[in-house]
């Protein structure tokens, strides 16, 4: 039957769509646990989604952790954000869990939008069971919904019960392995029934399909079925715990964690089921001991606080561990962590999730405690960015302090980054949408008192030319005592599309002297970092091909500025056209939103390079397109309203297209820079 009572901490992720319910579930679970008092109500007084950013939105911005005891045994639950601009945080805590419960809507028409999160755990082999939610709001049976869910997943649904249903309300299950009705009775356990005459035969032919589903993998159970025998019960658990541990299959549960119904016989199937600790360790390719950071903070007083999941061995308060690069830090205290609040402990044992106080760690770097560095196998890497913010501080005083923050909160989450754009000069803070953004300028001011000004990024455009122009620039400047002179003549040429610049020089005679030549050449680079229409100048040969200069005036200053002269005029006789960036994007999409997605690339001024199924994935489209980098900039909104959420896009910098008649008159009245 398993293995209740082994000692170390379960550990658990809850991951789903967005409503799927995973926050009520874990609070459900820790009231059939006695954890807390009564179920709170998320969004208001439950022990997940406490902060105030989670709490005004009323869905999960962070990952939430609580610890628990039930029958004997501790768990501890990582309830994971569903929102897509948040589940970036859920892919450096899958790597340390033992199982995840893939919570789910009832709802056919949702099953879509577990894809992805299949896919992740099926990618990081992290054994996984589904627990559709809402079953009290469901109509009938379950064999649509798992019908719409079975091709997302490589291996296959095992149903471990079925429901009950009277005037098309389930008002109950039936257990498949143990062969048992039951009721639910809201607040309280199911109660045992038995088996109606009007489901026995239903519930025979769903159990003998879940024992033909477990035969594929064992076949003294095939052979039992073929000669029509009856298999031993707890040869049949065997399966399910070493099938499920496996990757083998994925049991299906069902209950309605709002009223509390199934939640229990969950927590059963867990205490039985889950995998060991050391399953989890070796598929992060860790051995002896060490803890695995998912996670940091900084808390106020408490400083820096660092998740992490001991992997093996005991960790103590005071002891001191090794990072992957070999520094040394020690504990600062530990503490056992229950949604905000935290107990201080004296030591954990391998299984446990503790915060560890006053170290210097990110997530997914791992801590030994015998001197030893050690790596994960598979370092997690943050996702592409997908939506940005010019950011600065409204009182330029706080320009540090802001950076600082910048810095904490980038740590706290690694799927935000700031980059700077030095042709923009701008700050970007970058992330997964504009939610993602708005919760981290709420952060800057309620945790660290900051007033940010965000804006939408500028567009790094650029101009060129059309014609070719010979130009003189003459710099004469006299004083008194030693003037200024500079005297030169250069050829402005027009280049082919992503040449960039090109300088060169024909002087004879020494009409120009050797030394001053590079004195030109800045002063032309000068000119080209502000062309006539307000923009860089790219794609444009520019050859020195004579001047003059005078013995006692003339310096590198003199023939820079002549230089600058000389290209400054040149250029606006150059016919100078706008240059846009263009991206190349590869989007994925499910193919049912395939068109919709191609359209609103085409309204964007986009160009569709072609489609395909994407590799691996059933029912989606990878779409590859080139769209300006000022289109691209607020796609990713527009992207998930078209796909439930599930689109998303990696773009690159492709190439700069000109930009012409009104579009680029606009641009250059609203975004050209000020003199």
């Amino acid at each position: 039957m398993g293995r209740p009572g082994s000692g170390s901490t379960r550990a658990i992720a809850l991951v789903g769509a967005p409503g799927a319910g995973k926050t009520t579930l874990m609070e459900a679970m820790l009231y059939a646990a006695g954890a807390i008092p009564r179920q709170g109500e998320v969004g208001a007084s439950s022990v997940g989604d406490a902060s105030p950013e989670a709490r005004q939105r009323g869905f999960s911005v962070e990952l939430n952790v609580a610890g628990f005891e039930f029958m004997g045994d501790r768990y501890t639950v990582i309830d994971c954000p569903g929102s897509p601009e948040f589940c970036s945080a859920e892919d450096y805590a899958l790597p340390a869990v033992d199982l995840a419960i893939v919570v789910a809507d009832p709802h056919p028409a949702r099953a879509g939008l577990l894809q992805p999160i299949i896919k992740a755990l099926e990618e990081r082999k992290v054994p996984h069971a589904l627990f559709i939610n809402k079953i009290d709001q469901a109509r009938g049976g379950l064999d649509e919904c798992l019908a719409e869910l079975a091709p997302a997943s490589r291996a296959p649904l095992v149903a471990r019960q079925i429901p009950l249903v009277e005037n098309e309300q389930v008002t109950g299950f039936v257990d498949l392995a143990l062969e048992r009705a039951y009721v639910y009775r809201p607040g309280q356990p199911s109660q045992q029934i038995d088996l109606p005459e009007d489901v026995a035969s239903l519930e025979a032919e769903a159990r003998f399909h879940m024992l033909e589903q477990l035969a594929d993998f064992d076949d003294a159970l095939m052979e039992q079925l073929l000669s029509d025998l009856t298999p031993d019960r707890d040869a049949v658990f065997a399966d399910l715990v070493a099938d499920l541990n496996q990757g083998l299959i994925v049991p299906v549960f069902f209950g309605s964690a709002q009223n509390g119904f199934g939640v229990r016989r969950l927590l059963k199937a867990l205490r039985h089921e889950t995998p060991p600790v050391e399953q989890a360790a070796a598929r992060l390719g860790l051995d002896g001991p060490c803890a695995y950071v998912f996670k940091t903070s900084y808390a106020g007083q408490a400083g820096k606080l660092a998740y992490a999941r001991v992997m093996g061995g005991t960790l103590k308060d005071g002891d001191e561990l090794t990072a992957e690069s070999g520094d040394k830090s020690r504990a600062g205290g530990l503490s056992a962590v229950f949604g905000q609040a935290t107990r201080k402990i004296e030591r954990a044992e391998a299984g446990d999730i503790v915060a560890i106080a006053k170290i210097e760690a990110a997530a997914g770097q791992v801590l030994s405690m015998d001197g030893v560095p050690r790596r994960v196998a598979e370092p997690v890497r943050p996702p592409p960015a997908l939506f940005a913010l010019a950011v600065a501080a409204k009182d330029r005083k706080d320009d540090v302090r802001l950076s600082a923050a910048l810095t904490k909160l980038t740590e706290e989450d690694p799927s935000l980054s700031v980059v700077p754009d030095p042709e923009t000069r701008e700050t970007l803070l970058c992330g997964q949408g504009e939610t993602h953004l708005q919760v981290a300028l709420e952060r800057l001011k309620r945790r660290f008192g900051l007033e940010v000004a965000a804006a939408r990024p500028k567009v790094s455009y650029h101009e060129s030319v059309r014609k070719a122009v010979t130009q003189r620039g003459r710099h004469k400047k006299q004083t008194g005592g030693h003037g200024q002179f500079g005297d030169v003549v250069i050829e402005i040429k027009p280049l082919p599309r992503g040449s960039g610049f090109s300088f060169s020089q024909k002087i004879t005679g020494g009409v120009v002297p050797k030394q001053w030549i590079p004195s030109v050449e800045q002063g032309v680079r000068d000119a080209m970092e502000r062309g006539p229409l307000g923009f860089p100048v790219t794609d444009v040969e520019v050859v020195l091909v004579d001047g003059s200069y005078h013995s006692v005036d003339s310096s590198e200053m003199s023939f820079r500025a002549a230089g600058r002269l000389a290209m400054s005029e040149g250029l606006q006789a150059c016919a100078p056209y706008l240059l846009e960036p263009v991206e190349r994007l590869t989007i994925h999409a499910p193919q049912s939103s395939t068109s919709k997605v191609t359209q609103a690339v085409s309204a964007r001024r986009g160009q569709i390079l072609g489609f395909q199924p994407r590799d691996g994935w059933h029912g989606w489209d990878e779409i590859e397109v080139c769209l300006p980098r000022s289109e691209r900039m607020d796609l990713i909104a527009e992207l998930r309203g078209l796909t439930q959420g599930l689109g998303a896009f990696v773009a690159e910098f492709d190439h700069l297209a000109e930009l012409s008649g009104r579009l680029a008159e606009e641009v250059v009245k609203r975004e050209r820079p000020a003199a």
